[in-house]
Parts: structure tokens; C-alpha cells; sequence
């Protein structure tokens, strides 16, 4: 093939690069990263109190056995995350978070900043991710780098706000409930609940990206929209695995994971069919030129 033809298949603003040169780029684009997270985990460091007191709502709700669930208390979660007598209140002693040493607030703080600080700059972090891969993108793929950012964002952030104000508190409520069941006295300790609970919230917002990866896949061809209706059954089954692994063994939290993931693939379909490429003819079908293949 001749050097024109290879410049004609290479993007726009492509540079070669050796190995060592793309472990530099990465280590610049992860320095970054973390510089524009470290601002708001210092500002949630200020705010730790408040955002506390936030993320202990949904063990606190998932205490409160005297409220029935029906659909009109699980909109007034969705709607009302943070309820307007939050510190209006003395909290119950059965709602309180236990610690058991000196140093587990400081931890419980260092670590609820970092999280929160992720969650705030994930637009930043989504932008240091498109910044690694652009010199290998056409200038008609970075058209929609700021879509893709836009959208992974909301996706990120919209996962993260379902999994804190509806699937935490069922979750919580029903792993309590079988300790009453059992007349077992639960301790929950402060460095037990936030590992937990930030696991859940990363995981909802990782798995809201998925219109995102499928929406990529489809448009760099790897894909198209008939393989991923074909595809459905067994994404129903893979949704089912990813919400056995990445949430506790309880059935509510992974049914409210594996929901939400079938109906954001099922979301990515008519995407695909725009963006993506056009599914071959199959046998028996006509093609553009009116022939039966």
C-alpha cells in the first residue's frame, strides 16, 4: 500500500508515538485527573459534617419500620433525597452509626471527600479520558466528544443519585430486617457503612455508562442494531450476574440493578440503529440494487 493511502486512513492529528511516550501521556492525563479532583475533595473536607449527615439518610430511612413501602413513599425518596427535617431532629439512638476507635471518623471523613470529590469532577475526569485518545480520533469523531462527556456525566451522576435515594434505604431495610427477624441487636459501625455504601453508589454510576459503551460500540462499527436485539436475552442474563457481583447478596439491591441496566441497553438500540452501520442483508432479503441475496 502506498504512503498516500496510508495517510488517507490515519486521523487528521495523528502522531506516532512510542510505548514509553503513551505511559508518559497516561501519567499526565492521571496527574490531571487527580488535580482536579483534589479542589472538591477539599471543599467536601469543609462540608464533612454536612455530607455526613447526607450520606447516613438511607440507613436512617432504612430504619424507620414504622413507614410502609408503597409507591407513593418510594417517589417521595426519589424526589426527596435529603428530607427537609434532616437537622431538625434528634436522631434516634438506634439510627446512629458506631465507632470504634480513635481514628475511624478521620478515615470515614478522608475517605467520603475522596468519593465525593470523584463524583463532582467526573466531567473533568471524563475530559482527561477523551484527551488520551484524541490524537487517535477524526476530526468527524470529535464531534461528539463533548456529547460523550455530557452524556457519560449524567449517566454517572444519575446512577449515583438512584442507587442513594431509592436502593440503599430497600437495601438497608431489608438487611435490618432479618436481624429483627433473628432478635439480633445490630452494631454498624461507621467503617463498615461507608465502604459499603460508596461501593453501591460507584457501581450504579459505572453501570448507568452502559448507553454510552453501546452507543461507541455501535458507532465504530463493531456493532450493529439487529446483534444487539439478538444480544437482549443474554444481556438480561449478564445484568443479573453484574448485580449479584456488584451489589451485597440480598435480592432488592440487585434487582434495582438489573433493571435499570436492561432498560438503559434497551435505551442504546434505536441509538445505535442511527449512528451505527446498517446491518448486512440477510438470505432471502433484497438488497439496495432491488436483487435477492
Amino acid at each position: 500500500m502506498s504512503e498516500a493511502s496510508d495517510d488517507t486512513e490515519r486521523p487528521e492529528d495523528d502522531v506516532e508515538m512510542g510505548f514509553m511516550e503513551h505511559l508518559v501521556e497516561l501519567r499526565t492525563r492521571l496527574i490531571r485527573a487527580l488535580l482536579g479532583i483534589l479542589p472538591f475533595m477539599g471543599l467536601a473536607w469543609y462540608f464533612k459534617l454536612e455530607i455526613f449527615a447526607w450520606i447516613s439518610i438511607p440507613y436512617r430511612r432504612g430504619h424507620m419500620e414504622e413507614v410502609e413501602l408503597t409507591a407513593s413513599t418510594l417517589f417521595s425518596w426519589l424526589v426527596t433525597p435529603v428530607p427537609d427535617d434532616l437537622w431538625a431532629q434528634a436522631i434516634p439512638a438506634e439510627q446512629m452509626l458506631t465507632a470504634t476507635g480513635p481514628m475511624d471518623m478521620f478515615l470515614v471523613y478522608l475517605v467520603m471527600s475522596a468519593i465525593v470529590g470523584l463524583i463532582c469532577a467526573s466531567p473533568w475526569v471524563f475530559w482527561q479520558i477523551y484527551g488520551f485518545v484524541a490524537p487517535g480520533l477524526y476530526r468527524r469523531e470529535k464531534r461528539y466528544v463533548l456529547p460523550f462527556i455530557g452524556s457519560a456525566s449524567t449517566l454517572f451522576l444519575a446512577g449515583v443519585y438512584f442507587g442513594y435515594s431509592l436502593v440503599l434505604p430497600l437495601a438497608y431495610r431489608f438487611f435490618l430486617s432479618l436481624n429483627a427477624e433473628a432478635n439480633v441487636n445490630e452494631l454498624v459501625t461507621v467503617d463498615k457503612y461507608l465502604p459499603l455504601t460508596a461501593k453501591l453508589l460507584l457501581a450504579f454510576g459505572v453501570t448507568f455508562q452502559v448507553p454510552v459503551v453501546v452507543t461507541i460500540l455501535a458507532y465504530a462499527g463493531i456493532v450493529n442494531w439487529k446483534q444487539l436485539v439478538k444480544f437482549g436475552r443474554w444481556w438480561l442474563l449478564i445484568s443479573v450476574v453484574l448485580g449479584a457481583f456488584l451489589t451485597p447478596p440480598d435480592p432488592v439491591s440487585q434487582l434495582m440493578m438489573a433493571v435499570p441496566l436492561n432498560i438503559l441497553y434497551w435505551m442504546a438500540v434505536p441509538i445505535a440503529m442511527i449512528l451505527g452501520p446498517k446491518p448486512p442483508p440477510q438470505e432471502g432479503e433484497l438488497t439496495e440494487d432491488g436483487y435477492e441475496r
